[in-house]
């Protein structure tokens, strides 16, 4: 497995992972069964939190020298991203948020009776998926040079030496 297949893989992973423990927790709605999913829900969405800081950090970098938009880096989309990554980063996410609706309206109350569920813990999920297709985005893309790229310090020194 190379670089590039890594994080597709651990974005199918954990979505997987979501997806049993959101299912799990909407199932058996047991306090057991809902700290799993909720814990499961809080990991992930730190997990791309973290992921999407550190996108953003590396394309900050990046975007010195290459033409990246924000579309590109979290959407996945224009030519700096092959089809096949961005079908399955984008399905991915797009699973995620359909578990997560599917099981926050699938109990709608607390098992008190309660209006809201902490299933709804969930919603936070696609985080992990923008995070992810940051991180592709970011190491494995291939964006365009900018064309307004500035000179290097010692190019400017030797126009200014010249002028």
């Amino acid at each position: 497995m190379t670089a590039r297949d890594a994080i597709v893989q651990v974005n199918l992973v954990l979505t997987a992972v979501f997806a049993v423990t959101a299912a799990y927790a909407a199932t058996v709605f047991s306090t057991t069964a809902q700290w799993i999913g909720a814990a499961t829900a809080m990991l992930l969405f730190a997990i791309g939190v973290f992921a999407f800081i550190w996108s953003y950090w590396i394309a900050v970098q990046r975007s010195r020298s290459d033409e990246i938009a924000v579309t590109q880096l979290y959407m996945l989309m224009g030519d700096a991203i092959p089809s096949p990554v961005r079908r399955t980063m984008n399905l991915t996410l797009v699973v995620q948020f359909v578990i997560a609706i599917a099981t926050t309206l699938a109990r709608p109350n607390g098992p008190d009776g309660n209006p809201g569920s902490s299933l709804a813990v969930g919603f936070l999920v696609p985080m992990l998926g923008f995070g992810l297709n940051g991180l592709w985005a970011v190491y494995h893309g291939n964006f365009a040079t900018r064309a307004d790229v500035p000179n290097s310090s010692e190019e400017i020194r030797q126009n200014a030496d010249h002028g």
